[in-house]
């Protein structure tokens, strides 16, 4: 159960570095349009969820505060790859040791007053937050960069 999961975010990983690394480190503080994030705090965040949740994905349940949900902007793109890098190995040792007992155990969101909004198998939440939310972000970034022109070959 979990070998293919770790297969697959191994493989998304390094398309996500390739991502990462074609970023101008010039650019950061680029934004397409005023609402939006920054070149620098999209891919902090592409950068970031890997490491991110593997840590919220080991509680039992999680409360997030989206009312102070502020993306940082990196210093630079070192900082933005590093933080791939160590997000990623730390969430293939936590994929790594997962039990079947542990990836099939409830994992739960709640709100801030308390209320249950989301209770699922914990492998579910990796797959739907961990990775699809990733290849989301990711796909993002990429019409970042192609409104850049940034080449991808």
């Amino acid at each position: 159960m979990i070998e293919p999961m770790l297969s697959e975010m191994r493989e998304e990983a390094a398309i996500s570095k390739r991502v990462l690394e074609r970023i101008p480190a010039d650019k950061l503080s680029w934004k397409p349009h005023p609402k939006s994030m920054s070149l620098g705090e999209l891919a902090f965040h592409v950068a970031s969820v890997p490491g991110n949740l593997t840590k919220v994905l080991q509680l039992e349940e999680f409360e997030p505060n989206f009312a102070n949900f502020n993306p940082p902007l990196p210093k630079n793109l070192d900082e933005i790859l590093a933080t791939f890098d160590q997000g990623t190995r730390a969430a293939e040792e936590f994929l790594s040791d997962m039990d079947e007992r542990t990836a099939l155990g409830k994992w739960r969101v709640k709100a801030a007053n308390g209320r249950e909004v989301l209770c699922t198998p914990r492998i579910a939440a990796v797959r739907s937050i961990m990775l699809i939310h990733c290849y989301h972000h990711r796909g993002q970034l990429s019409v970042y960069l192609r409104l850049l022109d940034v080449q991808f070959q």
